[in-house]
């Protein structure tokens, strides 16, 4: 991923925009985006198309990607150190990979397709060029999957889906 994110290549995240000011669920993003700063991230950002049951990250894997969720579900599994299994669903509107965004260590839970899934992804290296580029977009980015991961810490039930 060295190319340079190209801004007149830009994807259309109209479902995606939709999909985050339409969700309900406790630990939905909130849209602290303009259409015009919209526009600017669409560059920057990769779609990711998953067929039901397909994993998008294992534990323990060292990766930074944010992955936003448009339209499917994802379900987050968690294994402790007595090989005991927590779950939570993620539903569209909401963010993945939050926790690994922020920390820079491992991640911390599986988390695969429960049906058909498209996201889009912003890895580190492509968030750094942003953050370059487009200091304001990357701030309000940041603060949207910040609260999102308050939100799971701040819930227990919760606390499994912070990835």
């Amino acid at each position: 991923m060295n190319a340079i994110p190209n801004p007149s290549a830009q994807a259309d995240l109209t479902g995606l925009i939709q999909a985050i000011t339409q969700a309900t669920a406790d630990d939905s993003m909130n849209n602290l985006l303009t259409p015009q700063q919209w526009d600017l991230l669409s560059a920057y950002l990769l779609p990711v198309n998953l067929a039901a049951g397909q994993v998008l990250f294992a534990q323990g894997t060292v990766d930074r990607t944010l992955y936003l969720l448009e339209s499917g579900s994802m379900t987050v599994h968690y294994e402790d150190e007595k090989q005991r299994l927590r779950m939570a669903m993620v539903a569209p509107g909401s963010v993945l990979g939050e926790g690994a965004f922020f920390s820079h260590r491992p991640r911390s839970a599986t988390v695969q397709a429960g049906v058909h899934s498209k996201l889009w992804a912003l890895p580190a290296l492509r968030f750094a060029e942003l953050s370059n580029r487009q200091p304001t977009v990357a701030l309000q980015l940041t603060m949207a999957a910040g609260a999102v991961l308050a939100k799971r810490l701040g819930n227990r039930r919760r606390r499994v889906a912070a990835t």
